[in-house]
């Protein structure tokens, strides 16, 4: 039986962990430099930067096999709608518990809180091999712009951006 739950700060290493396991799953297992600190810092802390819902799974005897799938979301403003969207930063459900409806239930629960803070909007991003997650999301209605491209400035790049060009006042 399946059990919904937003994360508590109890739960960060279970969050890490499912972290790294979709890492593996998305072929850079060597990605994920985030903590347990940071999870708790950032997610838990005065000002959250993102939430959690925990996926958990109980066998028909009452049996808890615990937590296994989680949806790692945050909030960000549309200026093209005028409101906040539901960014899913990630999905991700252990593969022995797929097929069994977790991944619908935490994006139904995911719709369900977007339209209940007026959000017009639930985006995420799908890897283009991906083909079983792409289809799935297609199911659920979701349409993949192929014509965006995602972009991305890190690292080394990021801090030669940063310190480039005039400051801004403050």
């Amino acid at each position: 039986m399946l059990h919904l739950r937003p994360a508590n700060p109890s739960d960060v290493p279970v969050i890490l962990e499912l972290i790294r396991e979709l890492a593996i799953y998305e072929r850079e297992p060597d990605a994920v430099i985030a903590t347990e600190a940071d999870l708790l810092r950032d997610g838990f802390g005065e000002r959250p930067a993102f939430q959690v819902l925990l996926a958990e799974w109980r066998e028909a005897d009452d049996t808890p096999a615990g937590v296994v799938g989680l949806a790692f979301y945050f909030f960000a403003y549309s200026t093209w709608v005028g409101r906040e969207s539901l960014h899913l930063e990630d999905l991700f459900v252990l593969p022995s518990h797929r097929g069994r409806g977790i991944g619908l239930a935490l994006m139904r629960a995911l719709a369900r809180t977007a339209v209940e803070r007026g959000c017009r909007r639930f985006q995420w991003q799908v890897l283009d091999w991906n083909t079983p997650a792409i289809r799935f999301y297609e199911s659920l209605g979701a349409r993949v712009l192929g014509e965006w491209q995602s972009v991305r400035i890190e690292g080394e790049a990021l801090e030669a951006l940063a310190k480039s060009g005039p400051a801004v006042a403050r």
